[in-house]
């Protein structure tokens, strides 16, 4: 389980990494381009929120050294959302589905190559 500390306070919000690691992509792209929004989650059937601004401290904290593997689409859905009136809305709980397999393919597929005389 993963911690967001927010602001200057002992406040600190537990997320687990996954679901943390995502965020971070987010709040950090938003905060960035100086973009503030609302963000509010669920555990336990209560509410929290916190306004997130490029003003206030942040600090993500994960459990595990481990980087995730980030699923873009999902990090798609929750920068839409950090943009609606209502802002971002997690729930502690939810799972992100792993991101979706792509072929591979080696970097010079395509390229030209170049002959040098030998």
């Amino acid at each position: 389980m993963g911690q967001l500390h927010y602001g200057n306070s002992d406040t600190r919000i537990e997320i687990p990494d996954r679901l943390l690691a995502h965020l971070k992509v987010v709040i950090a792209t938003k905060l960035r381009r100086n973009e503030s929004f609302m963000m509010s989650w669920t555990a336990d059937d209560s509410r929290s929120s916190i306004w997130l601004q490029p003003a206030i401290p942040l600090r993500f904290v994960f459990d595990s050294a481990d980087m995730e593997v980030l699923n873009p689409q999902s990090i798609r859905d929750m920068a839409n959302a950090a943009t609606s009136s209502a802002g971002l809305v997690v729930a502690l709980d939810q799972e992100i589905a792993e991101a979706p397999q792509r072929e591979l393919r080696p970097v010079t597929s395509g390229v030209p190559r170049l002959k040098v005389p030998a």
